[in-house]
């Protein structure tokens, strides 16, 4: 079996190949050629579960299951909220290939998937960015959005002004010449062309009054005691998902976000308009008009992580990288 940490998956992770793997990947996905059963969780007070997320992926070669640790009590801390690790099967004889770190394959490839988003429902013209949230899929999606759009600013947003701050500079050494903190959310979000909500929020953290026209929202935090988009953007919004099934089913895999409006008749099912794989396909339209609002609301789903677990391997292998261990020995 081969073990790779999380600094090499990092080194061996090439986020815009990523992004473009993702895009068949999806498409198999919403067409059923992937096999992708409801994520279960045992739940651990007061707020954390431990998720198990198996997987199988043909055109990637990979059968694959992360185990991810979610504890929205880490905020702020030196420990990542999501924490997790992959493991990869022989899809020919169920042999036990690989235990990979998999915190840094959630961080990359959900930032991927909300870039994904962009290349296919922004506007070809989108110049600023809002990035809402301070921890590591905010950093992420900085990286992750400028591998598809050019944006002139990058507006970072979080409930502690020093660590946007402290954001945006390191947004700042590290390429991103244009980032600056702003003091609010609403600050961050207004004009902007592009909002990435990466919080925890308890009360939305966008909201359809801050938004100008034509703006497209990625919204990938989860708090299953609160929501980060308020019901008036998702009402209006042209709404899509990863997966239908996942995004509207319960604890823990559904999307408070797009939960409670249908629970309250603000909107109803059919008002999620489309799946990521559905628009790479072309089976479902995109953007109709360059004032539409269009969100993406993710929940994460194991086709992700299987093609970024396919992609660290393959380089893997290319460049010798990784210990080999024997679990039958």
């Amino acid at each position: 079996m081969l073990v790779l940490s999380r600094t090499e998956v990092e080194a061996l992770l090439d986020m815009s190949s990523l992004i473009d793997a993702l895009a068949p990947a999806m498409a198999d996905l919403s067409a059923g050629r992937a096999s992708v059963p409801p994520r279960v969780a045992a739940t651990v007070p007061p707020d954390g579960f431990l998720g198990a997320m198996p997987g199988h992926v043909p055109s990637s070669g990979v059968l694959m299951s992360k185990l991810v640790s979610v504890f929205p009590g880490n905020a702020g801390t030196a420990l990542p909220t999501h924490q997790a690790v992959v493991v990869t099967f022989d899809p020919d004889t169920g042999r036990p290939a690989a235990l990979l770190d998999g915190t840094a394959i959630t961080a990359a490839r959900t930032a991927a998937g909300s870039a994904l988003s962009v290349r296919l429902l922004a506007r070809d013209d989108a110049a600023v960015l809002a990035i809402l949230g301070t921890g590591v899929q905010a950093r992420s999606h900085a990286d992750a959005m400028s591998r598809v759009r050019s944006f002139r600013e990058i507006r970072v947003a979080g409930r502690d002004p020093a660590r946007a701050e402290a954001l945006a500079a390191e947004l700042r050494r590290t390429g991103h010449g244009n980032a600056r903190a702003a003091k609010s959310y609403e600050e961050a979000v207004d004009g902007a062309d592009v909002v990435c909500a990466t919080t925890h929020a308890v009360e939305p953290v966008v909201r359809r009054a801050w938004l100008a026209a034509g703006t497209h929202v990625t919204s990938v935090g989860f708090n299953a005691a609160g929501r980060e988009v308020d019901d008036a953007t998702v009402a209006e919004a042209l709404v899509c998902v990863e997966s239908r099934a996942a995004a509207l089913a319960d604890f823990p895999t559904g999307s408070n976000d797009l939960l409670e409006p249908i629970r309250r008749g603000v909107i109803t099912a059919d008002h999620v308009h489309a799946e990521i794989g559905e628009l790479v396909a072309g089976t479902r339209p995109g953007r109709t008009s360059r004032d539409q609002i269009t969100l993406y609301k993710s929940v994460g789903v194991a086709v992700q992580d299987a093609v970024a677990a396919a992609l660290v391997l393959a380089a893997a292998h290319r460049q010798g990288i990784g210990q080999h261990i024997t679990l039958d020995g």
